[in-house]
């Protein structure tokens, strides 16, 4: 391991802000580029790499790295986009296979008085979303609480929370990551009711 690589985890483990910034600084793109290269989809690689550098700072009094810290960030990136691809594969096929042809009928929910769609999406969804939150990290709640229920801009919350604006970023990606996972079959429903609309 180079020096340079030992003085950063040093760093980090001492909670060095400036340790963690110049991870994003000289790494981001690079572990950005690798992960696109997997799941190409640009939103997607930037939450992978956002969250696992995040994650380094979340568990940075263990750190362990015995090789450079590129090839530990290449590899670790690596792993994550497959483990996104494989979990996504899995869960398109949970949510479908939850659904008999009746149910996967737009027109079922809107037909039927006992559970029309109006209903799931306005009240069901509603309440999914709110315990999705609820589970979030204690910061990453504050956080999404703060820009999307308060709109407050980036730089406001990091001021308010005593955190850099790549650490509110990281937290917001992280988030929005978790939440729409949670609520992969409420998109689901929602996609579905959208089509029906639009072949009416």
């Amino acid at each position: 391991m180079k020096n340079q690589d030992q003085v950063i985890i040093d760093q980090l483990k001492r909670g060095d802000e400036s340790s963690y910034k110049y991870l994003y600084d000289h790494y981001y793109v690079l572990l950005c580029r690798i992960s696109y290269e997997i799941v190409k989809d640009r939103f997607t690689a930037e939450t992978i790499v956002g969250d696992f550098i995040f994650h380094l700072w979340e568990i940075r009094s263990e750190l362990s790295i015995s090789t450079s810290l590129v090839s530990y960030f290449i590899q670790s990136i690596r792993n994550r986009s497959i483990n996104y691809l494989q979990l996504e594969r899995h869960q398109k096929e949970v949510s479908l296979s939850t659904l008999t042809v009746d149910e996967a009928s737009p027109s079922s929910y809107l037909m039927e008085d006992s559970y029309p769609l109006g209903l799931l999406l306005e009240q069901e969804l509603e309440e999914a979303i709110a315990a999705a939150v609820e589970q979030l990290p204690s910061e990453s709640k504050a956080v999404f609480r703060k820009s999307r229920f308060e709109h407050k801009k980036y730089a406001e919350i990091a001021e308010e929370m005593h955190i850099s604006v790549n650490t509110v970023k990281c937290h917001m990606k992280s988030a929005l990551k978790k939440l729409q996972l949670d609520l992969a079959k409420y998109l689901l429903l929602l996609y579905l009711f959208l089509t029906y609309l639009q072949n009416k």
